[in-house]
């Protein structure tokens, strides 16, 4: 199955009435799981990586090429439709980089700037990814995150801000983007617990646009929303936090089990039993296999 666009992608789950799971990978395990599960499930893939978080020098000088090589190859060889995303880039220049790179979609991390900035940089962004044959992804409002949801707001950079349907349907048109992120109640990181996801604006914000909707902060989303949600124009959903997490879990409960003296080479990128990184794919995959069964994305790649 050859690479695909994001807007086919986003265009098909739209019609079909499902969402597709944008599963933010890190190194080659993550990237793994997030392929196998969609092969698995018949599901498509949007694979990829993104830059929040993640240590800018290494990102900038090695990163973005390693990471979108990775996520190149496994889309390139895989049985579904895969897009290939560079999620919430830091700068204009990662963006080009990742463009060069393969990557067919990309976001630009500029929702905090004054509107009027963000608009600019955005259309700046439109420009070079449609002129490369990708698609674009932007952000209209601010999320919350999990820890202004725990009263902690002195580690928030900026208050959260709902969609405006209006600004939204005005972005747009200006900026030329191809999907839209939008704020509506849902939490970046939120584990442990539910976003109050506000329907009605959806809705609203449903009406005013023509491109699909995405939904950032999937972590905490509901479940039992995602069918009202994906009526109100969303097809893709960002999870991250959940998948870590499920990671972790699970090298940490193999390198519990491990002997007082292990030996590295048994236990670390051998893919055999033993390999604890090993376990944390398993996890995450599980994971990611969940969620593809909320998201309706299952057996929709048969039609392809």
């Amino acid at each position: 199955m050859s690479i695909v666009g994001m807007d086919r992608i986003l265009a098909r789950a739209q019609h079909g009435g499902y969402a597709v799971g944008y599963f933010e990978a890190w190194d080659q395990y993550s990237l793994e799981a997030v392929i196998e599960a969609a092969e698995e499930t018949e599901s498509p893939a949007i694979l990829g990586f993104g830059a929040v978080g993640v240590n800018q020098e290494w990102l900038n000088r090695w990163g973005v090429v390693e990471l979108a090589s990775m996520a190149r190859d496994l889309a390139h060889r895989a049985t579904v439709p895969a897009a290939i995303l560079f999620n919430e880039a830091a700068s204009y220049e990662q963006i080009v980089q990742g463009l060069i790179q393969g990557c067919n979609a990309v976001m630009l991390d500029s929702s905090e700037l004054p509107y009027e900035q963000h608009v600019a940089q955005t259309r700046k962004v439109v420009d070079v990814a449609h002129a490369a044959g990708a698609v674009v992804e932007a952000e209209i409002g601010r999320l919350a995150d999990a820890r202004e949801v725990r009263g902690d707001a002195s580690e928030a950079h900026a208050p959260a801000s709902a969609t405006d349907p209006e600004q939204a349907a005005d972005f747009v048109a200006r900026t030329g983007t191809d999907a839209i992120a939008v704020s509506v109640g849902n939490v970046h990181q939120l584990l442990g617990g539910q976003s109050e996801i506000d329907l009605n604006l959806l809705d609203r914000i449903h009406q005013a646009v023509t491109v699909p909707l995405v939904i950032h902060g999937g972590t905490g989303f509901p479940s039992q929303a995602v069918p009202a949600a994906i009526a109100r124009g969303v097809a893709k959903f960002n999870v991250g936090a959940v998948i870590r997490r499920a990671f972790l879990d699970g090298v940490r409960e193999a390198a519990a089990a491990l002997p007082a003296d292990p030996l590295g080479h048994l236990y670390l990128g051998c893919r055999n039993e033993g390999d604890i990184l090993s376990h944390g794919k398993a996890r995450m995959k599980a994971e990611v296999l969940r969620l593809v069964a909320v998201y309706g994305s299952a057996g929709r790649a048969a039609s392809w």
